[in-house]
């Protein structure tokens, strides 16, 4: 089989950017994490036992031998973990929205809000791990990663994801397990408000952080101005934005509302970050959200 150049250049980009990444990432952790408590954990109590495929990094005294034999599969793919259901609710699914909108940066700003969300997920991931929690990425086939040497498999998932302007896929998640999604969250309310309906039902909850460019929440621009979507929106021409300042920051205010509102019913937390401000301050906002669930 050959390697097209084509492919072959993504592939050193993507090589390339990794380590970076993960870098920055381990960096933010370590920052928020010498100011933070662990995740409260709820009781063991009278939780019930269920099973899951046993994972790389998991301690083989935890497989169940009589349940792995009743799988008629050969090792490792047939090996089962016994778990309780509070151990299960450890499982923290993450998600980074990879669309068109994300990539995208003002002036203002070296960095676009794609690489800020994924730099999030990994430090958050990163974050979670410290404290004995797993992580999985909102990916279908995606596995769950125990330890902090699998955040170069979370890197690699987040880097080779493309351009996928869809909402989060519909996988299997653990029950009474925690989402966090990452986005710009500039999609229709109605849209919003099914994604989290979807998950309320399964049933777990999460949070939401919407990462916008500071020129987004500002609209700094003056005169004439022709915006154009980056998702087949369409080109929109504004004779004086100045003009329309005022107008836009009320409706980017009622859709920050709307979104809140919606989180709020269903038990998720909501937050703004802009691309301009520390990362680290971010991360602590959400864990720290997370914490008190």
């Amino acid at each position: 089989m050959t390697t097209s150049p084509t492919s072959a250049l993504t592939a050193e980009a993507l090589g390339a950017r990794l380590p970076p990444l993960l870098v920055a990432a381990d960096r933010v952790a370590s920052t928020v994490a010498q100011g933070v408590h662990g995740r409260r954990r709820v009781g063991q109590g009278d939780s019930f036992w269920q099973f899951r495929r046993f994972v790389s990094g998991d301690p083989l005294s935890r497989i169940d031998w009589r349940q792995s034999a009743k799988s008629g599969r050969g090792a490792p793919e047939g090996w089962f973990i016994r778990e309780s259901e509070w151990e299960a609710a450890q499982t923290v699914c993450l998600w980074s929205d990879a669309s068109a909108s994300m990539r995208w940066r003002s002036r203002q700003v070296p960095v676009e809000k794609r690489d800020r969300a994924d730099l999030l997920l990994l430090s958050l991931a990163s974050l979670l791990l410290r404290g004995g929690e797993r992580v999985i990425m909102m990916q279908q086939g995606a596995r769950p990663v125990t330890n902090r040497s699998g955040l170069e498999r979370l890197a690699a998932a987040l880097a080779t994801a493309g351009d996928n302007s869809g909402p989060p896929p519909d996988v299997r998640l653990p029950k009474h397990g925690t989402v966090v999604l990452f986005s710009d969250f500039l999609s229709p309310l109605a849209d919003i408000k099914t994604l989290i309906g979807r998950f309320a039902a399964e049933p777990v909850t999460g949070y939401l952080l919407q990462i916008l460019d500071p020129a987004e929440t500002a609209l700094p621009y003056q005169g004439r101005v022709r915006f154009r979507g980056l998702e087949s929106e369409g080109d929109a021409m504004i004779p004086r934005v100045e003009s329309v300042r005022s107008a836009y920051a009320q409706r980017l205010k009622a859709h920050q509302d709307g979104i809140a509102a919606i989180c709020a019913a269903a038990g998720f937390g909501f937050g703004v970050h802009r691309t301009d401000h520390p990362p680290e301050t971010a991360l602590l906002t959400v864990y720290e959200a997370l914490a008190a669930r």
